[in-house]
């Protein structure tokens, strides 16, 4: 079990074993693997505490309702998963800034809040516009031989190229 305690697993290794996550994902729930609509249900749950069961009036949370699911559980595994992976491998610890950012930006909490809402946003705007994330599409979809998920995931790839890019030159320069 030494293999726990690495500080970096194997991607393929890794990949392999999504892979087959996937394959049993579909024979015993007959669903793919994905985590965007987890998001989703859980912005409904917390508005559900506040407006009531008013939301569950409209035409999205009849389709998608607002409760916990096997997809919000897998949601809740990586979350787990990776809290148990940093502390097995020793690299468990409280960051307030990372070093990249402190150094490229300074240590002031107004823009990282900005950068952190707008690249969130974003970020789920484009998960619901691509009716699904980099799981759905990547790894269920492109199993799939899907179209629509092989183009999202070329352009998943191509948008975190030009962001790397742009945020390395941002660091370099």
């Amino acid at each position: 079990m030494e293999w726990l305690r690495l500080e970096q697993w194997s991607p393929y290794i890794c990949g392999a074993g999504i892979g087959i996550l996937s394959w049993l994902s579909f024979l015993l729930s007959d669903k793919p693997l994905g985590t965007s609509t987890s998001y989703v249900r859980t912005a409904g749950m917390i508005e559900r505490l506040f407006r009531g069961d008013r939301v569950l009036k409209r035409e999205f949370f009849q389709k998608v309702p607002p409760t916990v699911d096997w997809q919000w559980m897998l949601v809740l595994g990586i979350v787990i998963g990776a809290f148990l992976s940093s502390m097995l491998s020793g690299q468990a610890r409280l960051e307030w800034v990372p070093e990249p950012w402190l150094t490229a930006f300074g240590a002031a909490v107004g823009p990282r809040l900005i950068v952190a809402f707008v690249g969130g946003a974003l970020l789920g705007l484009g998960a619901r516009w691509a009716d699904g994330c980099t799981s759905g599409h990547g790894i269920s979809g492109t199993m799939q031989l899907a179209i629509s998920s092989w183009v999202a995931s070329i352009c998943f790839f191509a948008g975190g190229i030009a962001v790397a890019t742009l945020l390395y030159a941002a660091l370099a320069g």
